[in-house]
């Protein structure tokens, strides 16, 4: 049994021409691997690409090169087992209004061909908090009951992959956290997780390993703390005792005074030694009430690799 959930070499997608637009290459020729049983982040800003790999995966869109190959079954050779692999949560709802949440998952279940005797729906509609709303029709759910039944219908078939498409955008701390400890849960009982986010620190939370696309490819593909780690710069926050004049600092070191009477000092940690910075403080007579140390979050590596 193959290790990886996803393997994909050289994708590439090409929008053919129109009248209104030029042709466009999405991506550029992916390669990418999703290792079984983790939860991998797949970020990127607006454009990069997400939504195009995504399609593909989810045999919405017909890749223009490359291979595809999930959970073992390669998407040309095998269609209809890698399609049966993987359950897609979208970030927009495309539910029928006139489908009650059972009905929904039903019909979802027999579109995948799930015998009725194998059918999962009282305990998915259970697992999304819907079993009290089970004869409601989709139209009168609110916004985060269609969320919770997007993911339903994702689950309907049993995929060994969940692929999670800004799955909280827009919702409330509430559903937020019923989803992630609903993630959690599939995740712990072995089901790959694939999450797009753009809320960083949700992603640094989550994910075991964070692939970045920009511009159609992928411009880093690591565990999260080693993503963490590219950026070896800190920030030292001192409280002085009393009032005190911001103290000359090693060129290397950014001094700043902020209107809170803290000082920050960021240095990169690789080149100057903490105690370098606490010792020019002492030197200037400083005495330090307080002091504390702030790391680069997954915002900083986002946004230093993809400012360009």
């Amino acid at each position: 049994m193959a290790e990886n959930a996803i393997e994909i070499e050289g994708l590439r997608k090409t929008y053919a021409a129109t009248r209104r637009s030029p042709a466009k290459e999405a991506l550029t020729g992916i390669d990418l691997t999703v290792p079984r049983g983790s939860i991998f982040g797949l970020l990127g800003p607006n454009g990069a690409g997400k939504s195009t790999l995504i399609n593909i995966l989810a045999g919405l869109v017909v890749k223009s090169a490359g291979s595809v190959r999930i959970w073992g079954f390669d998407q040309d050779e095998n269609p209809r087992q890698s399609r049966a692999a993987i359950g897609i949560m979208p970030q927009e709802p495309n539910l029928d209004a006139f489908f009650t949440p059972r009905g929904s998952l039903d019909v979802q279940a027999g579109l995948y061909g799930v015998p009725k005797h194998k059918r999962r729906t009282e305990e998915l509609l259970e697992l999304i908090g819907l079993a009290d709303k089970a004869e409601a029709y989709a139209r009168s759910l609110s916004g985060g009951m269609r969320r919770r039944l997007l993911l339903g219908k994702a689950l309907v078939h049993s995929p060994q992959v969940l692929v999670l498409d800004e799955p909280t955008a827009g919702v409330d701390i509430e559903l937020r956290n019923m989803l992630w400890q609903n993630v959690r849960m599939l995740n712990e009982q072995g089901m790959t997780i694939i999450l797009t986010t753009h809320y960083l620190e949700e992603a640094e939370q989550m994910c075991d390993q964070i692939a970045i696309i920009n511009h159609g490819t992928v411009i880093a593909n690591d565990s999260t703390a080693n993503l963490l780690s590219r950026l070896d710069s800190k920030t030292m926050v001192i409280r002085p005792d009393g009032d005190a004049i911001l103290p000359a600092m090693p060129e290397d070191v950014a001094a700043e005074a902020m209107p809170d009477g803290t000082m920050h000092f960021t240095y990169r940690t690789s080149t100057t030694p903490a105690e370098s910075i606490l010792a020019a403080v002492r030197a200037a007579g400083i005495s330090i009430a307080d002091v504390r140390t702030e790391e680069a979050d997954l915002e900083d590596v986002f946004l230093s690799l993809t400012k360009s």
